[in-house]
């Protein structure tokens, strides 16, 4: 396993004391919800957009949806402002109620909450069952919970997640059986995120005020788009030399998933960055090496789950094949 970088390092330790405190709002730019929601506009088509995890005074996602009503013909558009401690309120568009001949951010209608706007409140599920998509970047410590619940009640989502989430047992299932996957994503898998909280050790360069850069970003969704079901160009042919085989998996070892050799038949342990890249069509996902991923053949050695090569362990991977040389 290659030594994480200072930058991975940093970025994790936000993500740690975020979880750790639970104060892990982290607000998505304008610039990132235009890139990815560009690419889903024929979804938004007369259905209720609700952002569930946002505070929609300040959130993008309401600003984006609010000022793209007509263009994306939407039907409703829901926000719910969470308070901690005391009861909170819903923001709505629904018509043209100022009569202005628009339906824009001007007519929205604001109406109190008899709870404090948690997702997971009854209120907050009653709005969710009315529904139709779900767009929001939830808090990354709740992700597990959140994602259950949007499956639950049977909803489409489009949200913002960690790419550590493909590997929590509950998520990398859902992936496995094609029911989740990865959108467009942010430029360089990392994002800039509105907070206050947390200190920035993003370098110089990459320093944004107010912001907290964090790597490994990824929107999750279960609505249909292009990008899965476009091959990943491969050109790289097997060789026993290049791709050793595991100690306690019959399947080779590919260390970046632009090398995944494009006439190997069997298994292949893969990053999990390949997730980004990965089409249905062209691979199938067999298991990964965790203690809830084990495909059929793979038995464990030593202290942890991971494969090894020559007794040495290889980070956590993801196992795969070609479906199209079967």
């Amino acid at each position: 396993m290659p030594a994480p970088t200072t930058e991975k390092k940093v970025s994790n330790k936000n993500l740690h004391k975020a979880k750790k405190s639970k104060n892990d709002e982290f607000y998505t730019q304008l610039s990132d919800i235009e890139k990815e929601l560009k690419h889903y506009k024929e979804h938004f088509r007369d259905k209720v957009i609700f952002c569930n995890c946002d505070d929609p005074e300040e959130s993008h996602f309401w600003k984006y949806f609010s000022e793209n009503f007509e263009f994306l013909g939407l039907k409703r558009l829901i926000a719910t402002h969470y308070e901690t401690e005391k009861p909170s309120y819903k923001l709505e568009i629904v018509a043209d109620t100022n009569g202005d001949g628009r339906i824009n951010k001007l007519d929205t209608i604001r109406t109190p909450l008899m709870q404090n706007g948690d997702f997971r409140s009854p209120e907050c599920i009653e709005i969710l069952e009315e529904s139709d998509i779900v767009v929001t970047n939830p808090p990354f410590s709740l992700f597990r919970e959140y994602v259950a619940q949007l499956f639950e009640h049977d909803r489409k989502f489009i949200i913002v997640g960690h790419q550590n989430a493909i590997t929590y047992k509950e998520i990398f299932n859902l992936i496995k059986e094609n029911r989740i996957w990865l959108g467009y994503g942010f430029s360089g898998g990392a994002a800039h995120f509105i907070n206050k909280y947390y200190e920035d050790y993003a370098t110089a360069g990459d320093h944004r005020e107010g912001m907290i850069r964090v790597s490994g970003v990824n929107w999750f969704t279960n609505l249909e788009i292009q990008k899965r079901h476009e091959d990943l160009i491969l050109y790289k042919k097997y060789s026993q030399e290049e791709y050793p085989k595991y100690d306690n998996y019959d399947a080779i070892e590919v260390s970046k998933t632009k090398d995944i050799p494009l006439d190997y038949v069997g298994a292949m342990g893969v990053p999990v960055t390949f997730m980004d890249k990965y089409n249905p069509d062209q691979f199938e996902i067999l298991g990964c090496s965790y203690v809830y991923g084990e495909p059929i053949g793979y038995h464990i050695e030593g202290k942890g789950f991971n494969v090894s090569i020559s007794g040495k362990e290889v980070y956590k991977r993801l196992f795969i094949r070609n479906k199209k040389l079967s």
